[in-house]
């Protein structure tokens, strides 16, 4: 493959993403108390009571969704198809030359998100989450971590520009 300047976008994207989370969650593990099973860990109020850091070991998925599977369905499910998907998704972006900028940049952003809480799982065995918000009712998070805000991010992009190309497309059946 030749490298050229859309890929080294992708790329950039990608490796930037992954350095953001991985470097967190070493500060995270290396200064903020983690929770266990027998001890509640450090609270960090970064905003009141509305943005607080803590250290969470996340052996499951998205909010912790799957940490009760077995092992052998947690390493297919958790490790095994996100990685055949995540490579899809990275030929995809590369090959196709069609795919506006701002797509590039969410699906590579999704693409490094996953790739650093892939990574964690392998060597960790599970991820380590650190944010949690809780507006008062009218917005509350589980806890998560930059690989998630990445992904996350990258979904609303997708998103808006999906909106974005159907009412481009819909004003144009109107003009013609």
């Amino acid at each position: 493959m030749k490298l050229t300047k859309r890929s080294l976008y992708i790329i950039a994207i990608v490796v930037v993403t992954i350095a953001i989370d991985q470097l967190s969650k070493i500060w995270v593990r290396a200064t903020i108390q983690p929770h266990t099973d027998t001890q509640i860990g450090e609270r960090i109020s970064l905003i009141g009571d509305k943005f607080i850091m803590m250290n969470i070991e996340n052996s499951g998925a998205f909010l912790g969704m799957g940490s009760n599977l077995s092992p052998t369905l947690r390493i297919i499910l958790l490790l095994i198809l996100p990685v055949i998907v995540l490579g899809f998704v990275l030929r995809h972006i590369l090959k196709d030359s069609t795919i506006d900028n701002w797509s590039l940049f969410a699906f590579s952003s999704i693409i490094g998100g996953g790739i650093a809480n892939v990574f964690d799982r392998i060597v960790y065995g599970s991820v380590t989450d650190f944010f949690f918000i809780d507006l008062g009712g009218v917005f509350r998070t589980g806890i998560f971590n930059m690989a998630d805000m990445f992904v996350t991010t990258g979904m609303i992009i997708l998103i808006f520009v999906s909106f974005g190309k159907k009412k481009k497309n819909e004003h144009t059946k109107e003009v013609s």
